[in-house]
């Protein structure tokens, strides 16, 4: 019973991690330029974020696999925790070397829905550690 409760947890973090990076992942695939400009950024080739809008999905494609069966996913998980807090932190620095005409907004809200994903991700790792890493007989 209590496998089925950290489960359930460890569901709904994987659950908001794939919507989240197949948001961002179908909006930097295929409409990176409308991102940038509403971010208040300079242009660049769109090829520098059209691959990130791909990882994105895969990463998010991975999720739904995980939450459809946890058992034995330890490594992916700890990889995504790791994936958000570095790319958090690097948002943060971002944030906090703001270019010049950049919108905080569009910084600062990636910055900690990342960060607590980061720390959500961590969390329910922890509590799913019998499902994700089972003991072997």
């Amino acid at each position: 019973m209590v496998e089925n409760k950290n489960a359930g947890f460890l569901k709904i973090v994987l659950i908001i991690f794939a919507v989240v990076c197949l948001v961002y992942g179908v909006g930097y695939l295929f409409v990176p330029n409308f991102l940038v400009n509403l971010s208040g950024g300079q242009p660049v080739f769109h090829g520098w974020l059209r691959w990130s809008g791909g990882v994105l999905i895969s990463l998010g494609i991975g999720a739904i696999l995980v939450y459809l069966n946890p058992q034995n996913q330890g490594i992916f998980v700890t990889t995504i925790v790791l994936g958000c807090l570095l790319s958090g932190l690097a948002l943060l620095l971002s944030w906090l070397n703001l270019e010049k005409g950049g919108k905080p907004l569009f910084t600062a809200l990636p910055t900690i829905i990342i960060l607590v994903l980061a720390i959500l991700l961590w969390w329910s790792r922890v509590k799913a550690k019998e499902i994700l890493y089972p003991k072997k007989d």
